[in-house]
């Protein structure tokens, strides 16, 4: 009895050690905690070696509150961009609003840079995961679709619709190339900077294209409204000249 004792005790004593040695856990509420905790793990490592146990061990929750909380790591992330994007929208600079498109999208998508820089190693990890895991890629890019998709309504480009769906997407590709040269950008973002207006110019090139191509159904519809009304003209001519 007090050999098992001991070993119990051992044992909550060895626990203790390794918490302490993992770092204190995140403050705030549980949810937070285990965002926080999530993203703190992915600077340090693959996001596909990351355990469920090791999330909740890092953030100070039992494996019962990370479960009522997410289902999985991916969840977990998806929680992280959600709350970015809420931040990015909350600061929405009102002075912009004279500024063109271009402009007010490259001061959202740098407010969410300046945000993101609290977490660069963890997108960094990231990028080179999702380099290796196409799976995982599409899962990202479907989450970067929906996340770009209010940085554009909030720079006031319209995001419904088929054409807000192109836009989407092209966005999160953009986007994508843009924090490849962030996250070796150690210096005073002058590269970023670069790289967004490069990226923005080009994107620019595409909605105009895209914008072209969306005219030609339009000119095709209209064009065929016109002949069927021409052909109608011509038989009620004939139908009239019979009479």
């Amino acid at each position: 009895m007090a050999r098992k004792a001991t070993r119990s005790k051992a044992r909550r004593s060895a626990s203790r050690a390794k918490s302490t040695a993992t770092g204190p856990a995140p403050a705030g509420t549980p949810r937070q905690c285990i965002i926080e905790g999530f993203m703190t793990l992915l600077a340090e490592q693959p996001i596909e070696k990351i355990g469920l146990a090791q999330i909740a061990e890092r953030a100070g929750v039992s494996l019962a509150d990370l479960r009522g909380e997410f289902g999985t790591p991916l969840a977990i992330l998806a929680a992280h961009v959600k709350e970015l994007d809420r931040q990015v929208l909350s600061e929405v600079d009102p002075d912009m609003e004279e500024e063109s498109p271009r402009e007010r999208l490259f001061d959202v998508l740098m407010r969410r840079l300046e945000l993101l820089g609290a977490h660069k190693e963890a997108v960094r990890s990231l990028l080179r995961s999702a380099r290796r895991d196409p799976p995982l890629a599409l899962a990202l890019n479907a989450m970067a679709v929906r996340s770009q998709q209010w940085m554009l309504t909030a720079a006031g480009i319209g995001a419904s619709g088929p054409k807000g769906m192109v836009r989407s997407q092209g966005l999160a590709l953009l986007f994508a190339n843009v924090l490849r040269t962030w996250v070796d950008d150690e210096d005073d973002n002058t590269q970023t900077l670069a790289a967004l207006d490069r990226e923005l110019a080009r994107g620019q090139r595409f909605a105009g294209l895209l914008d072209d191509l969306c005219r030609i159904p339009e000119a095709a519809c209209n064009l065929r409204q016109r002949m069927r009304g021409a052909r109608r003209g011509r038989r009620n001519r004939g139908e009239r000249a019979a009479a």
